[in-house]
Formats: structure tokens, sequence, C-alpha cells
């Protein structure tokens, strides 16, 4: 079976759309590979900063159930 040839959004140049492709599917592997390592550096945090997270979670957490089962007086 042929993949189908798409033309890269950002280059120009044809390619084949593969389903195992990382990347987009208006995107040539050249144009997509940049993106796809910055988001890998996004997602390292340090301790502190996973503590901080986890308090503001907690914070939102509890708000939204305080409003959603709170008692009408």
């Amino acid at each position: 079976m042929a993949f189908p040839i798409k033309t890269c959004s950002i280059c120009g140049e044809e390619f084949e759309l593969r389903p195992d492709k990382p990347g987009f599917a208006n995107r040539c592997w050249e144009c997509s590979t940049p993106e796809a390592m910055a988001g890998a550096d996004k997602l390292r945090q340090d301790a502190e900063e996973r503590k901080a997270a986890s308090e503001v979670n907690e914070a939102r957490r509890k708000a939204i159930r305080d409003l959603l089962y709170r008692k009408d007086s």
C-alpha cells in the first residue's frame, strides 16, 4: 500500500505521510523535529516546581469541591 504524498506547509517539499512519523501531518519530518525536541524540555521540572504545582492543584480541587458540594443556606 502506498502512502499519500503531502506537501510541507513550512518548506514546500513533498513527503510521504507515514503512520509512525513524528510531528504534524502537514509538515515534513525535518520541519517537525525542532518542535518535538522543544516539547521535551518543557516537561522537566525540579522538586520545588513539582511541589508548587501540586499545592496549586490541591487548592484548585478544594475550591471546586467546595463550590460543588456546599450547602445552600
